[in-house]
């Protein structure tokens, strides 16, 4: 069992999901700085100086000057300012991650069409490796040989 447990370990999968899930605390940390550190600060003047994580609602039905306040004193209460810092920083990570996958599909994308494509020698549009008659200029044309570009 414990040589399973470390072929289990050691496989390529586990690895990339462990760099992907530190790489991913990293970027968490650097986002909530961002969010808390300089998107922030702009939005609450911008709405008349509030401070979002100060946004709280004591369930004792008492008035606290600060969250910080409400919790010395042993409050319940629900923190809905910090919930919108928390969408604000979900909203980013996922518009980065759709960038970075955009990104990644775009290269991919490229290769295909290097891989599957070549330029018709008459016309010089792309056309696929074997085309027999080029659909722009309809020249005919010596079908590629199967992996040879």
């Amino acid at each position: 069992m414990v040589g399973e447990f470390r072929k289990f370990i050691v496989r390529g999968n586990v690895i990339d999901l462990a760099v992907g899930i530190v790489i991913g605390a990293a970027f968490t940390t650097v986002v909530k700085s961002f969010v808390d550190d300089i998107l922030m600060p702009p939005i609450g003047r911008l709405s008349g100086g509030v401070d979002f994580s100060n946004l709280f609602l004591p369930l004792d039905g008492k008035h606290y000057p600060s969250l910080e306040a409400a919790k010395t004193a042993g409050a319940a209460t629900v923190n809905y300012g910090l919930f919108i810092n928390n969408v604000i920083a979900f909203l980013i990570v996922a518009f980065a991650v759709f960038l970075l996958v955009k990104a990644y599909e775009r290269m991919r994308r490229q290769e295909e069409v290097a891989v599957t494509q070549k330029d018709c020698p008459f016309c010089a549009e792309k056309v696929a490796l074997a085309a027999r008659r080029c659909p722009h200029c309809t020249s005919e044309l010596v079908p590629a040989v199967v992996g040879v570009v």
